[in-house]
């Protein structure tokens, strides 16, 4: 992840005027004709970029999206002005994949040796190292764009929040703690979405802030202990790792920290009952969970991994209700 460009083979300069866009997938090439050239990509490449980006995969976009989500609705409160919050979900699924690109890319050294990564697009080939960096810029590029029709405030923060995809896929080579980074990079959309709204950061912000932490950390940790042993061997750092025998134990914890901070935010916020009853499903999800990883088996943890989408979704149906009016 949570839980990567430059020339591209095909392309030439044409002279034709913006006539037409040409998409062939039943052959072997897209051929996309625009005022100045022609742009030729094989359909592995396009699906090697599809790949690359994740969005076959979008368990990692939906576990960015749902704390955005609650942001907006809390700082809104209720339903957030149309354009910030399409603004905010297209910019959750620009910047995952923009996340997935770097990540990598930066392990695009070492995923040739795990089973689970062997065959991503940059260790296998399909994309070369110059691609996958002009994709990340693309998509970076697209991204703060959008942000220009924020406020000055969310123009700021965004700044750090690309500084922090950045750095995420780099820590696990210097710290048994990437998972904590990783909750960060995903959670400051939360400031950001505050930002947008109300242009201020209150301490409720800094609660849901902390409490996507804990939460990423406890799903990615389930999400590390797939890879535990392929990690240990290649010197890869994780919280999985770090936490060893106990890592059972700590996700526990940090799962009730997040229902403990998701109430707090609620008692701050004066929301109704329907919002706790969320947070005791969550609860539940969470015990569930418990049960997946207890013996440690690779596919059960991926399925607890994959099961934090029904957590975020379920807080987000809560906070909904909380602020519908009837």
């Amino acid at each position: 992840m949570p839980d990567c460009g430059g020339d591209v083979p095909g392309l030439r300069l044409s002279g034709k005027p913006l006539l037409l866009t040409e998409l062939f997938f039943t052959g072997v090439t897209v051929v996309l004709r625009g005022k100045n050239m022609e742009w030729s990509l094989t359909q592995n490449k396009l699906l090697a970029f599809h790949r690359l980006m994740r969005t076959d995969k979008p368990i990692g976009a939906l576990l960015l999206l749902w704390p955005t989500l609650w942001a907006l609705w809390v700082a809104t409160p209720g339903v957030p002005q149309l354009w910030i919050l399409a603004v905010f979900v297209a910019g959750v699924w620009l910047m995952r994949a923009a996340g997935c690109v770097v990540n990598d890319y930066a392990d695009r050294k070492f995923d040739g040796h795990v089973k689970r990564t062997a065959n991503r697009p940059l260790p296998s080939g399909a994309v070369t190292e110059k691609e996958a960096r002009a994709l990340f810029v693309v998509l970076v590029l697209i991204s703060f764009l959008l942000v220009l029709t924020l406020n000055t405030m969310t123009i700021l923060l965004s700044i750090a929040a690309l500084a922090l995809a950045w750095v995420y896929p780099f820590m696990k080579r210097y710290t048994h703690l990437p998972q904590v980074v990783l909750g960060a990079a995903f959670g400051w959309s939360i400031p950001m979405a505050f930002a947008a709204v109300s242009e201020s950061v209150p301490l409720s912000c800094w609660l849901m802030f902390l409490a996507n932490i804990l939460w990423a950390v406890a799903y990615d940790t389930q999400y590390a202990m797939v890879d535990r042993d392929d990690d240990v061997k290649i010197g890869i750092k994780s919280t999985a790792i770090l936490f060893g025998q106990y890592d059972k134990l700590i996700i526990g914890i940090l799962q009730i920290g997040v229902l403990a901070l998701m109430a707090i935010i609620g008692e701050l916020n004066g929301l109704g009952w329907g919002y706790y009853w969320s947070i005791l499903v969550a609860g539940a999800l969470f015990v569930y969970q418990q049960k997946l990883i207890a013996n440690r088996e690779r596919e059960a943890c991926f399925k607890a991994f994959m099961n934090n989408n029904y957590v975020g979704l379920v807080l987000f149906l809560g906070l909904a209700m909380s602020y519908w009016h009837f």
